[in-house]
């Protein structure tokens, strides 16, 4: 029986980002097993865990879920919040018909 969990979403785009690369696909990635431990000398980190380091990307939903169902991983499911963005033109400001006032 295996052990491993993962988490499966679709990840955000980063506050440097103006398009969707790298947001379109899902991701499957394994909860750490174990503490990191700090190597006292450098102060690096490392951990025993390998599984830590994968990180798996799918083209859909199902085909994540297939793959954690198929291999026997405990998985946890993250669905995307919708995105609330309305586009605007910088003209809608002056525009006649405006709602609300237009100050300096």
């Amino acid at each position: 029986m295996n052990l491993a969990r993962a988490r499966i979403y679709k990840p955000a785009k980063t506050a440097m980002q103006s398009g969707q690369a790298k947001t379109r696909k899902w991701v499957l990635e394994f909860e750490p097993g174990s503490a990191r431990d700090v190597e006292p000398l450098m102060g690096w980190t490392s951990s025993r865990d390998t599984n830590a380091q994968v990180l798996l990307r799918f083209d859909s939903k199902e085909e994540a879920v297939a793959y954690a169902e198929k291999h026997g991983v405990e998985y946890q499911l993250f669905e995307p919040k919708p995105r609330r963005r309305t586009i605007k033109a910088y003209a809608d400001n002056f525009k006649f018909g405006r709602q609300g006032l237009w100050t300096h």
